[in-house]
């Protein structure tokens, strides 16, 4: 039996991890610790069972050593951070609160818990990074390694690599027990609605214009969030430690191909349930419309990176990860759930954060200001 700490769970995958975890690992003990920023949802946790929610900073660290002693943690696996790319360019500064000087509080918390203490208790510290440390690649590129250096290319992807580093720092300096994570493009239930997938869902159900950056050729590499937890329970049972493990979905998609998936998708869900018309009157598919007739190009984001690619050779090889879940078929799924989930979604898109969009975004995502 282990007992987790689990930071930023509320978040998107944070709240997939806290899910996934019980229904595997039904004995052991949860803290779900969350600041409840922007992005953070408890309701996101809501029916999950003899799990302690915490609503609290990663950066208070009289809270968390309290949490690490009361709840007798060995295990704590760090989700929470900024993690939008155009929030960090329009402000980078609580990309470096959060991910760099919160990450060094939960190290020196842990260190102090798990080494300085004396105790001698076997411990993990799993840190959950991004592939977007390790910058952009060529159409011809190898795919990105866990030796690939580090070229950090956004705010946001530079804050991680920093925090990355501490993590590594704090294992070859006093010993802490750590593994590492970089993962690439997650989707799935309960994902924020500022991301591509949930945003452009949103958009299309509504008639608002789904605004692609640039050409629209910018390649990512799709990885369902469920196979994402299931690549974190790998590290955390049988990863070395003081080792980073590369976690990827293995499909290469441009934005575009996504992006067309979505239209055809939301156009075979209403040729299938006419009640969708009636929920969602302004959609084009609601009038027997294409849902691309609302795609539009808009001038490119300044550094967007142009190709991300995952070799998991390592985790696969050590670890016996694959992922299990094709991007065509989950993502049907992943369209389903938000369709069945919609009065979630509509209690996020609040005033703040379509003010928000509009900033960000203005006509382009057709938000109603």
């Amino acid at each position: 039996m282990a007992n987790l700490l689990v930071t930023g769970a509320a978040g998107f995958i944070g709240a997939n991890f806290v899910r996934y975890w019980r229904e595997q690992n039904p004995k052991d003990g949860i803290v779900a610790l969350d600041a409840l920023t922007y992005a953070g949802n408890a309701a996101n946790l809501d029916g999950i069972n003899q799990v302690d929610f915490i609503h609290g900073d990663i950066r208070d660290q009289a809270l968390v050593a309290r949490l690490m002693a009361d709840h007798r943690i060995d295990t704590l696996v760090h989700f929470a951070a900024e993690s939008h790319v155009d929030r960090s360019i329009k402000g980078p500064d609580v990309f470096i609160e959060t991910n760099v000087l919160g990450t060094h509080a939960l190290l020196k918390v842990a260190r102090r818990h798990w080494l300085d203490s004396g105790s001698g208790q076997p411990h993990r510290f799993h840190h959950v990074s991004t592939d977007e440390v390790y910058g952009t690649l060529g159409r011809d590129d190898p795919a990105f390694t866990e030796t690939t250096p580090y070229a950090p290319n956004s705010p946001y992807a530079a804050s991680k690599a920093a925090s990355d580093h501490l993590v590594r720092a704090y294992h070859y300096t006093y010993g802490l027990e750590v593994t590492t994570s970089n993962c690439s493009n997650n989707y799935g239930p309960y994902q924020f609605p500022e991301k591509l997938i949930p945003l452009f869902i949103a958009n299309a159900l509504h008639g608002r214009a789904l605004p692609i950056y640039g050409d629209g050729q910018q390649v990512r590499d799709w990885l369902y969030v469920e196979d994402h937890c299931r690549g974190i329970e790998q590290v955390l049972r049988k990863g070395r430690v003081g080792e980073c493990y590369n976690i990827g979905g293995g499909e290469e998609l441009a934005n575009l191909v996504v992006i067309d998936t979505l239209c055809a998708a939301i156009d075979k869900a209403f040729a299938h349930d006419p009640m969708l018309a009636a929920r969602f009157p302004d959609s084009p598919a609601a009038e027997g419309k294409a849902t691309a007739s609302l795609k539009i190009n808009v001038a490119d984001r300044p550094g967007h990176d142009r190709r991300y690619a995952i070799d998991e050779k390592k985790i696969r090889d050590e670890l016996g990860y694959a992922p299990a879940h094709g991007f065509a078929d989950w993502f049907a799924q992943t369209l389903q759930w938000y369709l069945a989930n919609e009065s979630w979604w509509r209690s996020i898109m609040d005033g703040s954060y379509r003010s928000w969009i509009a900033d960000n975004y203005g006509h382009r995502a057709g938000v109603a200001v």
